[in-house]
């Protein structure tokens, strides 16, 4: 892509759902995102358009700056993020939460079934495997899971390795390791139980199945 795109384009980016890139804008926006590569337009009815792989990364990419006049108004855009553990999480639980969580899942679902070429939703789709951490803790909060807080005393949490396609998911015990594992093996990812050398702790290194 030789430019970045315009403001309003960016808007239209920004503005997809989190998890399946779905697009609401104008006939004439949807157009140019897809003339350049960042959206396409599905083929099935209702012939929704969606982010390509180029159009999630100018996504997660900080946004070129932009003249004052072009800018929207500066309020907060709610941007779903899966908790995956360890950090002091914004806003509270309840079932606002619960919502989000469930609306981001079966949106992740639908995109399984749109991408994956068999259709198949009992597995992880591309997506999927260019999000590991992100994935693997949407699955684990999606069938009720607690992520761990600040201190980590408690719940799971979901860390990149230097492995690739896998992520490292810990918790305070054994118990609740082997509850994280079948969630995950339930959702397609296949897991491996390990002990860490120096300090003996418990993890799973989990992988999205590929059959």
């Amino acid at each position: 892509m030789s430019r970045p795109p315009t403001a309003a384009q960016r808007r239209v980016i920004d503005d997809a759902e989190p998890v399946t890139g779905r697009l609401r804008g104008t006939p004439a926006q949807l157009a140019a995102l897809v003339k350049r590569g960042l959206a396409f337009r599905h083929p099935r009815p209702p012939h929704d358009h969606f982010l390509t792989p180029a159009g999630h990364r100018i996504r997660e990419a900080p946004p070129e700056p932009v003249p004052a006049a072009e800018t929207p108004d500066s309020a907060d855009t709610g941007v779903f993020a899966a908790r995956v553990g360890g950090e002091a999480e914004a806003g509270a639980d309840g079932p606002a939460r619960a919502r989000e969580v469930h609306s981001a899942w079966q949106g992740l679902l639908e995109l399984r079934r749109m991408t994956n070429p068999d259709g198949a939703a009992d597995r992880p789709c591309g997506w999927e495997r260019t999000h590991l951490v992100r994935a693997a803790a949407l699955a684990l909060e999606a069938a009720g899971h607690r992520p761990a807080g600040p201190d980590a005393s408690e719940g799971y949490r979901v860390r990149a390795t230097p492995q690739p396609e896998a992520v490292a998911v810990s918790a305070p015990d054994d118990g609740t390791l082997a509850a994280c594992a079948a969630t995950l093996e339930k959702a397609g990812w296949q897991t491996g139980a390990h002990t860490e050398p120096r300090t003996r702790a418990r993890y799973l290194l989990a992988s999205p199945r590929r059959r």
